[in-house]
């Protein structure tokens, strides 16, 4: 092939750099599905912009997109250019032509400029990409405060009202109970009594999650907090068959916060580890802490939990027992409660299997 260029063929060369920097530019413009779709269009485009097209073979990768416009054989002379994404190259565009045929000559210098604009606004667009799915994500969490928060209020204002109802149904259920001596009146108020005070348990729940519970913060030992939660739930375990095991890294551990509403945090974690616990298998509970923090983690043998369902398990009444087994608030009052306390809480994957809980909460409140 020659490598020399009259003007007339120069001036036509040129006319397909910019035709190709017109359609590259309306291709982006008009990105709105998939990336790689677009970045196809790109190649098809970019080919037809080098002086021997029908030869040229555009080979484009970013990260895990790769593209080829055609075979490329195994010696080539290509033009190269990086593909930078925030100041870090991840990728290249690369036009080649097949080296028993072609030399570097045959590449024009417009064109390595033209390739180097096309990497550029592939770049741009990538990065336009990249956050755009950050914005939508910081745009589902700030909908999910909204929500909760809304949800916080309704539920502050369900729990006020219920209050009241059922401690009169509880004590006029206690009075007749204790008033009555036939048998099966004495049965139905049982049941009575146990109905409300099983409400009273749930809107307890409520008004942790809508923090409309005060907190008593304080300096505490953690190990005894711990250690008195495991003993409580003692015949929990044993009915379960199943049994538990510590593993306390500082015995004097101490952290301000509100005692009771930690005892609720290990109640509802524990209460939900034995439930998924099949039997003769171990709980293990550590306690741990650096400069700053402590960590307590909560390790079940359990079947673990689906991928599609940790992001949802600390939201109120979302629940995976039968109907009846749970209010799904457990751990949303969890949720509420580390929160309040400035902390965190997650949770991975135990091995070989089960889950861990992680809860983690600063020594000291600022």
């Amino acid at each position: 092939m020659n490598s020399t260029i009259s003007t007339e063929e120069l001036l036509q060369e040129r006319i397909k750099e910019l035709s190709c920097l017109y359609e590259v530019s309306a291709i982006i413009a008009a990105h709105q599905g998939s990336l790689s779709t677009t970045l196809d269009k790109i190649c098809l485009v970019l080919k037809q912009a080098w002086r021997f097209s029908e030869h040229a073979i555009i080979e484009l990768q970013l990260e895990s997109y790769y593209c080829a416009t055609g075979i490329i054989p195994e010696n080539t002379v290509f033009q190269n250019s990086a593909i930078i994404i925030f100041d870090e190259e991840r990728g290249f565009v690369k036009v080649h032509y097949p080296s028993d045929q072609f030399t570097e000559k045959h590449f024009l210098a417009d064109e390595e400029k033209l390739l180097n604009k096309v990497a550029s606004d592939v770049s741009v667009l990538y990065e336009r990409h990249l956050n755009k799915g950050k914005e939508e994500l910081l745009k589902r969490s700030v909908e999910r405060v909204d929500r909760l928060s809304i949800l916080g209020e309704i539920t502050a204002g369900i729990a006020h009202e219920l209050n009241t109802p059922l401690g009169n149904i509880l004590g006029f259920a206690e009075f007749i109970r204790d008033r009555t001596v036939e048998k099966q009146s004495q049965l139905d108020s049982a049941k009575i009594i146990k109905a409300a005070i099983y409400s009273r348990e749930v809107v307890k729940k409520l008004m942790f999650f809508s923090c409309e519970m005060p907190q008593n913060m304080k300096f505490v030992e953690i190990v005894p907090i711990v250690s008195d939660a495991l003993s409580l739930l003692g015949p929990n375990f044993s009915k379960a068959e199943i049994s538990y095991e510590v593993d306390f890294k500082e015995l004097q551990l101490e952290a301000q916060l509100d005692p009771i509403q930690l005892t609720q945090v290990l109640f509802n974690i524990l209460i939900n580890a034995i439930y998924v616990s099949p039997k003769n298998t171990v709980i293990k509970v550590s306690v741990y802490s650096d400069n700053s923090s402590f960590f307590i983690e909560i390790a079940d043998q359990g079947p673990g939990v689906d991928a599609a369902l940790k992001t949802k398990i600390f939201e109120p009444f979302f629940t995976t027992k039968p109907i009846g087994e749970g209010s799904g608030l457990g751990l949303s009052v969890v949720h509420g409660i580390v929160k309040s306390h400035k902390g965190d809480i997650r949770t991975f994957d135990n091995s070989p299997k089960g889950t861990v809980v992680q809860v983690q909460l600063p020594l000291k409140m600022s």
